[in-house]
Parts: C-alpha cells; structure tokens; sequence
C-alpha cells in the first residue's frame, strides 16, 4: 500500500519557507483550502509539502494542515473558490476568515475537512467568460495589496504569485515563478499587438527574468511593486506613474489565452 500522505490547508494562509524555521524566507503559500503532498517529517512538527496546483514545495507547520484519508493521487476536479475579498467561513463552531481566491475544498461533493461549514457564494472559473471585463474583475480585487515575497493572497503578495492567482481565477494554470511563467505562453512581437491579460516579463542587469505583470492594455500594465498598482508601460519598459521613473526593463511578452 503506498505511503503517501495528503493534506489540506485549514488555515486562511500558511506560508511556506525554505527551512523548517520561522525566521527562514517564505518561498511561497499555501491558501485556505489547497490540497499538498507530505513529502518529509522535520523538527518540532515541521512539515516539508508539495503543492498539488503547482508543484511548489516548502516547510509549513504541521498545525496548518489537516491530514487526508487519501493514499492515492487526487484527480483535479473543476475547482471553485472564495469569491469575495474576505470570506467568513465556519471551522470546529468558530469563525474564520478566508483571503479571495482560497480554494473550496469540496471533491465528488465531499467536504476535505472536518467540522467544516462553507457559505454559498463561490467563484467557478469553469462558468466564467474569459474576457478583458472577468480579467479586471479579478485582477483589481488585488488593488493596493502590500507586496511581500512569496506572498500570494489579498493580504501580501508578490508579483508572479499575483499572476499566478489571477490566471487560477480564470481557470489557466500556470507556474509560481516568473523564471519559470516566461518558458510557456505564445511570444508577441510588439507591445502594440498586446491585449489585456498578456503577461509581460522583466529582466535585471544580468539577463535574468526577475519582474512580470499583467498588461491591461498596450499603455497600462497591473502589477505587484511595492503594492498591486497599475503603471504605464512602453518598448523600454514600465515607468511609475507616481515618480515618473522608469522601474523595469520589459524583456519579453507572451499570451497564454
């Protein structure tokens, strides 16, 4: 019989680090709801996981999850998620709030954890047209969140986990990492040719792909720096309406509609 072990975050989010210490970089997070592979057992209930959405792996507490009767890999079902900016739901007869975008973890109408009570309202990228209306619908749910590295919820994010969560929202699955988002999508030639929802990416002096953000339109572009915040863009690159600097330097587009 295998061996494997699955969970499912029972937290509003759990951020997970590159070690098993509290004062190690967050790397990434899982959201309320996400289902994760138990891949390795560390120090004073430490846990390393897998994510089932992206593959992502980190050390998190083994409090933040609760453990699933699944020894088999779980079929992806058509996901439904948190539809507001903050979502109250009710664990073990208390109140909790979830982030937007936290998963519902229900499969074959089965609810994942226990003691669990969901509201009825729920986000179904599967019912959702994706169109530039959806797309900024999602997208300026995000407005003015504080960055923070690793970060992919309402409450701090940074800037490929932004589009990471708005894509899932739309029901396109891509990767955590800008270095790694750039590898996939179809490449467009020119800024001009763009239309709201192509990613543009950012390189630093070295060539390395280090930015990304979403383009709303051929001038305008909405992204985590600083905070989520729209910028104006053009063929050199992003500069800040705010200073009128010049921030990024645009590397490379691609669409992945």
């Amino acid at each position: 019989m295998s061996n494997i072990k699955y969970a499912v975050c029972c937290v509003p989010v759990s951020s997970l680090r590159v070690e098993p210490n509290h004062l190690c970089e967050i790397d990434s997070q899982l959201l309320f709801g996400e289902i994760c592979q138990v891949i390795e057992t560390g120090p004073e209930n430490w846990i390393k996981i897998k994510c089932h959405f992206d593959g992502e792996e980190g050390w998190c507490h083994n409090s933040h999850v609760q453990e699933l009767n699944n020894t088999t890999p779980l079929v992806d079902t058509a996901p439904l998620y948190a539809p507001e900016w903050v979502n109250e739901v009710e664990f073990k007869g208390l109140s909790m709030k979830v982030p937007f975008g936290s998963s519902w973890p229900v499969i074959n109408n089965e609810n994942l954890i226990n003691g669990l009570i969901l509201p009825a309202k729920s986000w179904d990228p599967a019912a959702s047209i994706v169109n530039d209306e959806t797309l900024k619908k999602i997208a300026f749910n995000f407005l003015n969140t504080t960055y923070l590295w690793g970060g992919k919820s309402v409450f701090g994010i940074d800037c490929s986990g932004y589009a990471q969560s708005v894509y899932k929202l739309l029901g396109k699955k891509i990767r955590r990492n800008a270095r790694d988002q750039v590898l996939s999508g179809e490449p467009i030639g020119f800024l001009q040719e763009t239309v709201c929802g192509d990613l543009a990416f950012f390189d630093d002096e070295e060539g390395k792909i280090v930015h990304v953000g979403i383009l709303l339109n051929p001038e305008e572009i909405i992204h985590a720096s600083g905070k989520v915040r729209i910028d104006k863009i053009d063929s050199m690159g992003i500069v800040n309406v705010d200073t009128g600097k010049r921030t990024h330097r645009l590397r490379v587009i691609k669409r992945y509609f």
